[in-house]
């Protein structure tokens, strides 16, 4: 793990002792938390001689703090225990062990403060009930958390203008498109105005228009006065890049790093692919020009030649190779690069977790 992402690891306690003064108390606190799935039937598969699998290790050893008024973004691959710890986080499922706090309040022991300070929007679509309208459900729901109809009907009425489901708010929740039903449920988490948001996926299914409008509430929720904690999972890495101040790297139920996006692709690959687009030389005179390029390819497209390679970021391997080609004539006509991604971040700690066990084989 980088220094930065272990000094961004500080809890509150160690964060006042650093500088003298008592820290802001993080939203969200997980603390060493491991969820394990039993065996279902186990006894029975046993007696009858049948195979089993082994318990399933979701989480192991989980460790981080969303701070007041953050974008933390949780990215992985599937399977990688985002969504059971998003359930944590929310009281839905017990950790096996370790602790969540939510603005103090223990996850198991304070689970009906911890509901009330949490809004969870997710891609179950089973949570609504499909034979009654978009704002019938949300009263419904409304109610769950004891507000007062008029308070209410009036938080409603500003979440579909908010969402831009005036069209839609008498229609059946059955009847919505798979995109509203998404947009219905990030409503939903935020009928009682909490200080916490859990978002699983929250552009899931939007067309474009529709997920930059959710980016842009998302983005207006930590801007305001009282600004809202949000822990983000999400697929779209651009998204987590664009939305997210931290992030996490969920891989194989384990933190494998935390930092802003920028360092963490700093840290893992610190490369970027070059394509210069050139006419004016053949593409042997070009390899003539260019032999120390170990992964040089010449893609010819009709006169042009299109030239790639790796290089380490602000090395002068370019100012090298663009002189070579103005000196023997070449025109340069274009110049792209292709720096590293949150994916080839994710992928590099995929890799690396080759061969391992991942808790799943036959037993």
């Amino acid at each position: 793990m980088s220094a930065t992402a272990i000094a961004n690891d500080l809890t509150a306690f160690e964060v006042a002792d650093l500088t003298g003064a008592q820290a802001e108390p993080a939203s969200i606190s997980v603390s060493n938390v491991a969820k394990t799935y039993p065996i279902s039937f186990q006894r029975v598969r046993q007696a009858i001689q049948r195979k089993c699998l082994h318990p399933v290790e979701a989480l192991s050893g989980v460790s981080f703090e969303v701070r007041q008024g953050e974008i933390f973004g949780l990215i992985g691959p599937n399977g990688a225990g985002k969504t059971t710890l998003t359930k944590i986080i929310a009281t839905m499922v017990q950790p096996t062990s370790g602790t969540v706090s939510v603005h103090g309040y223990d996850s198991v022991f304070d689970e009906e403060q911890v509901r009330l300070h949490v809004g969870l929007a997710s891609a179950e679509e089973r949570s609504f009930y499909w034979r009654i309208s978009v704002r019938q459900n949300l009263m419904f729901f409304a109610r769950l958390y004891g507000m007062s109809d008029t308070e209410a009907l009036r938080r409603i009425s500003d979440l579909v203008e908010l969402f831009n489901m005036g069209d839609y708010e008498h229609r059946r929740f059955g009847e919505l498109s798979t995109g509203n039903k998404q947009r219905m449920s990030v409503m939903r988490a935020l009928i009682a105005d909490p200080p916490v948001l859990l978002l699983d996926e929250p552009t899931r299914s939007l067309d474009p228009v529709a997920a930059a409008t959710m980016r842009s509430v998302i983005r207006a929720l930590v801007e305001q006065d009282r600004p809202v904690s949000i822990l983000l999972t999400s697929h779209n890495l651009s998204e987590v890049e664009e939305l997210c101040s931290r992030v996490a790297i969920l891989s194989g139920g384990q933190i494998r790093d935390v930092d802003t996006p920028k360092n963490l692709k700093a840290v893992e690959t610190p490369t970027e692919r070059v394509h210069i687009t050139m006419r004016g030389l053949l593409p042997a005179e070009v390899e003539l020009l260019l032999p120390h390029l170990d992964d040089l390819k010449l893609t010819i497209e009709g006169s042009e030649i299109i030239i790639s390679f790796t290089r380490m970021e602000r090395d002068d391997q370019l100012d090298l190779v663009l002189g070579r080609l103005h000196d023997n004539g070449a025109t340069i006509l274009a110049l792209d690069f292709e720096r590293t991604t949150l994916l080839d971040v994710i992928q590099g700690y995929q890799d690396n977790r080759e061969g391992q066990d991942c808790g799943v084989s036959r037993c």
